[in-house]
């Protein structure tokens, strides 16, 4: 029972902790988009539809925190530390991704308003950042399945 719930804390671990992440990443590239369109404003310019697209980039990564929950979720409960590792880790790591993402949009939101120009290069910059959280949920998925081939490896170990 105790197993099951540690379970369930590595796979909630892993989405809560990249929806955190998402949650920061949003709100600083959101603040940055507030303040530059109040500049645009001021200067009597066009406020560019663009940052709201820069400022949901970092959002992404709350589906790959609950992607990797769902695998994390099919863990026997006696892997439970493997489900907490990666849980935690692998949370950890698309969070970060997702923080310093926004962090980057932030700045993206500042010069496209201020030159209304790099778009696209922006968009390439923040994609790079969010390869971290792409290889994050790869490896960590391809962990999970040597975990279950552990249990294949015991359970025959057992019978022989």
């Amino acid at each position: 029972m105790i197993d099951q719930a540690m379970v369930y804390v590595g796979a909630f671990a892993t989405f809560g902790m990249a929806a955190i992440g998402s949650a920061y990443g949003c709100g600083v590239a959101g603040a940055s988009a507030v303040g530059s369109w109040k500049k645009c404003y001021a200067q009597g310019k066009a406020a560019p539809f663009q940052l709201s697209i820069l400022t949901g980039v970092p959002m992404s990564q709350t589906i790959y925190g609950m992607i990797l929950m769902g695998s994390v979720l099919n863990i026997q409960p006696q892997f439970w530390p493997a489900a907490l590792i990666i849980g935690i880790l692998g949370g950890l790591g698309i969070a970060m991704s997702a923080a310093f993402q926004g962090r980057a949009a932030a700045g993206a939101c500042d010069a496209f308003a201020e030159t209304g120009k790099g778009f696209v290069n922006y968009l390439i910059a923040l994609g790079i950042i969010e390869t971290i959280a792409i290889f994050v949920l790869a490896f960590a998925m391809m962990f999970l399945g040597n975990a279950q081939i552990l249990k294949v490896v015991e359970a025959a170990a057992a019978g022989v």
